[in-house]
């Protein structure tokens, strides 16, 4: 497996393809400052002393590969300074981009697949012509933003490869990790994952008042960390244990479970489009007063006409034409009239004498209102209950889609006026408020004091701490979520804010660490439909065939489940019939096609 990336995604994913998968991964990062020979010429050279990036894969291995109670531990690596020589696990090349010389000096004319993870969507597809050229057969996974861009390539490359499609697979760490960040800002939003035509959402249900857990549902997913109130537990880190998240408990674990919330999985029988209006409303154009002066000037118009009806004994339609002709000023002159018609006459006159500035007003108010649908807006005035979101990149461009789509209120938060999402903000008319997070009265102007929830998404964790602790100050009870890659960090600042602010809801997400399953998988060549946070850690769902599969094959559905490593959870029969929730006596055929949830180390179990 070859790896080609600038960013903690390549390195995430070098250690997941490693750690969990035992693969042999040749990895392609940028040199390292003063790091001459390495970037001369685009040329890569293989790094003899790489001992820090072991040291850093490692720490990112044992992280992620801590197996689950129960789970069998796999061989472990090679001792990587046996015998005074170095044997990388993982094999390091120093090139700054993925050239055809750097690719061929890793081994793609010779890999199984080859990830293009860089940040930069040019640098990733430079990269992956090149490869396409070097190995047709070479199965392909490409970090593109680009939606459309994306699916372009992918079939531009599986024609060049002159075979049948799969062989390129175009992925987004936005969109895969940006469901799961909308969902943790949001008290009951669900997490959904689409699997043969069924919408499945994971649900957070707490303990009851017996502190057993709620029945209901197709599974119990996970057992959610015991240490909700204790400052010193472990709840929103990697860290496993009997006090951690356990992951796919066997029902005899769930009934004995008590004190302890879940994570079940639900099906959700329709999901309707959700229809956005694009017209903008009256009162987005007029101001409250100016409409309250044109129903004035109407109802002063609507009087006149009836008097006038009711003195004259005319047509209520002539008597209204007169009325109106008299408000313009173009009427004739009721000289020699009746004492009434000469005065309802003068009345109509100043009316239409008000009526002209209520008229210039209003085409005023209406151009600066559409000249201002170009502007930002600005967090209206007696909002609350929103979601303030921190940081309008990549990610939290995706994030605020996400968010709008499920009609929930967002102001954001962004320093840059030239942000990715900023347009997008723009497009949808979300509130945004410009400046430095860090400085004072920026998240006052957010109305972080009235806002349900904090997600800080940007690319600096230090930046989205400082938000955190600050919010925090404002309004104690608010909820947050982090965006923090390092998990030892991720750790003691959950225990800090937890210690701090024991009545308050406290996440942490790491992007990297929740696309590296995704893009594993599809380097792996396996279908991988989805995966779902539980914490810091991660459940995947994939479809395999029972055919070959001693775990599988010839069992029964209630003996293929392995705690902690994976749960079947469906099977397409022959016809092509899903059943969901299959009896547990069911004994799995060969022909049989199996939806099921797995640990990332439990489906590498699987897949070997």
């Amino acid at each position: 497996m070859i790896v080609c990336g600038d960013d903690a995604l390549a390195t995430r994913l070098a250690a997941e393809l490693h750690g969990v998968y035992r693969q042999r991964v040749t990895l392609v990062v940028p040199p390292a400052a003063g790091d001459e020979d390495g970037a001369a010429g685009g040329r890569g050279r293989v790094r003899a002393g790489a001992g820090a990036l072991w040291g850093r894969i490692g720490r990112i291995s044992a992280a992620i590969g801590r197996p689950a109670p129960g789970e069998p531990l796999p061989p472990e690596p090679p001792d990587p300074y046996a015998s005074g020589e170095v044997l990388l696990p993982v094999r390091e090349i120093a090139a700054p981009e993925a050239t055809e010389e750097v690719l061929r000096e890793a081994g793609a004319e010779r890999a199984g697949a080859l990830a293009l993870v860089y940040e930069d969507d040019e640098a990733n597809i430079r990269g992956a012509l090149a490869a396409r050229r070097l190995n047709p057969r070479l199965r392909l996974v490409i970090r593109l933003y680009n939606r459309k861009l994306g699916e372009h390539l992918a079939q531009l490359l599986d024609l060049a490869a002159g075979g049948p499609a799969g062989e390129t697979t175009v992925l987004s760490d936005a969109d895969t990790a940006a469901p799961a960040l909308a969902a943790t800002a949001v008290a009951g939003t669900s997490k959904v994952v689409e699997a043969d035509g069924l919408l499945l959402r994971a649900v957070e249900r707490a303990p009851a008042d017996d502190g057993r857990i709620a029945e209901g549902g197709l599974c119990t997913l996970a057992l959610l960390s015991s240490t909700v109130n204790d400052p010193a537990g472990t709840e929103g880190s990697d860290h496993s244990g009997p006090q951690g998240p356990q992951l796919l408990p066997d029902d005899e674990t769930v009934k004995s479970a008590a004190g302890r919330g879940a994570m079940v999985l639900e099906a959700v029988t329709h999901s309707g489009p959700r229809r956005v209006g694009r017209a903008a409303p009256l009162g987005r154009l007029f101001s409250r007063q100016l409409r309250w002066a044109v129903a004035g000037v109407a109802a002063a118009v609507c009087a006149l006409a009836v008097a006038l009806w009711w003195a004259t004994g005319d047509q209520p339609l002539h008597a209204a034409y007169l009325t109106l002709l008299d408000l313009f000023g173009i009427g004739d002159p009721a000289v020699g009239e009746p004492l009434s018609r000469q005065v309802l006459q003068l009345l109509s006159g100043l009316a239409g004498l008000a009526l002209l500035p209520i008229l210039v007003a209003a085409a005023l108010e209406a151009l600066g209102a559409f000249r201002g649908s170009a502007a930002l807006r600005r967090p209206p005035r007696g909002l609350s209950g929103h979601v303030v979101l921190l940081g309008l990149g990549k990610i939290g461009t995706r994030v605020l889609a996400r968010l709008r789509e499920l009609g929930i209120p967002v102001v954001c938060v962004e320093e840059d006026v030239q942000a990715r999402g900023v347009p997008l903000a723009r497009r949808l008319r979300v509130p945004v408020v410009l400046g430095d997070v860090t400085q004072e009265g920026v998240l006052e102007a957010a109305k972080i004091h009235r806002a349900r929830a904090l997600l800080a998404v940007t690319s600096s964790d230090s930046t989205n701490l400082e938000a955190a602790l600050y919010a925090r100050t404002v309004k104690p009870e608010l909820r947050v979520s982090l965006r923090l890659f390092d998990d030892d960090f991720a750790t003691a600042v959950y225990r800090t804010l937890r210690a701090a602010h024991p009545e308050a809801l406290t996440r942490s997400r790491s992007v990297s660490s929740l696309a590296a399953p995704a893009f594993a998988g599809a380097m792996m060549g396996r279908q991988i439909i989805g995966a779902l946070p539980v914490e810091r850690k991660v459940l995947l769902f994939a479809a395999l065939e029972a055919a070959g599969r001693p775990e599988l094959e010839g069992r029964t559905v209630a003996e293929a489940h392995r705690p902690g490593a994976w749960r079947v959870l469906a099977m397409t029969i022959a016809g092509g019939t899903t059943v969901w929730e299959p009896h547990p006596g069911y004994v799995l055929r060969p022909a049989d096609r199996v939806v099921l949830a797995a640990t990332r180390r439990g489906l590498a179990q699987l897949l070997r």
